[in-house]
């Protein structure tokens, strides 16, 4: 298998996304910026055989285990692995974690240490945090490639949702971090104490100029 790559949110969903996955980001932020962050990711068993192919094998197909994030929280100041969980059923593997986080700063840490995909602005008690979950679709990756893969997510969905106490409201933006309308078959609440957005995996990638959120609260 050619080894293009998708950019997306966080540097571990790299790898992740480049085999079938679903997963959803669950954010719930207090009045001082501290907040938590619950991840649950799953994976198809398949996705095991496919990286094998041509050769693979040396390449490491899931690397977000309990393990990777404890290394990544302890890189991170003020981001704390509160507990991670792993089961399978007859298609899926399943992980969630709970990772506790003391500033805004840190969060954005974690989902992209870069800063490319993921920062935060809060001036005057207007507090925005924008989010790229895909930051284009890279015209030169291979045609039977991405139809390949949009064939196997087809039954994952990706989504983030965000709490605040004060409430809060999400609008969708291109890969640039502009407003964009909303993708026709995506799930939205964009306004409220708890606002998301869920659509599904290969809807995600079949937007050319990129996805993301921006959070404002």
């Amino acid at each position: 298998m050619k080894k293009n790559r998708l950019s997306i949110l966080l540097p571990f969903f790299l790898i992740i996304f480049s085999s079938c996955i679903g997963f959803s980001a669950d954010i719930k932020m207090r009045k001082d910026g501290s907040g938590r962050l619950v991840l649950e990711y799953r994976y198809s068993r398949m996705a095991e055989s496919i990286g094998k192919l041509d050769g693979n094998e040396r390449w490491q197909i899931i690397p977000a285990g309990r393990a990777d994030m404890e290394r990544t929280a302890a890189r991170i100041d003020g981001m704390k692995l509160v507990s991670f969980t792993s089961k399978e059923d007859e298609k899926n593997i399943i992980n969630k974690a709970t990772l506790d986080f003391n500033s805004v700063q840190a969060l954005v840490k974690f989902l992209d240490p870069s800063g490319r995909r993921a920062n935060f602005s809060g001036e005057g008690g207007n507090n925005r945090l924008c989010i790229i979950l895909n930051d284009s679709v890279n015209p030169q990756t291979d045609p039977q490639l991405m139809e390949l893969f949009r064939s196997v997510s087809e039954p994952y969905r990706c989504g983030i949702s965000f709490s605040a106490a004060a409430g809060s409201a999400l609008s969708i933006t291109d890969g640039a971090g502009n407003k964009i309308s909303t993708p026709a078959k995506a799930n939205i609440v964009s306004q409220g104490k708890k606002v998301s957005v869920s659509l599904n995996t290969a809807e995600l990638l079949e937007n050319a100029n990129g996805l993301g959120v921006l959070i404002t609260w």
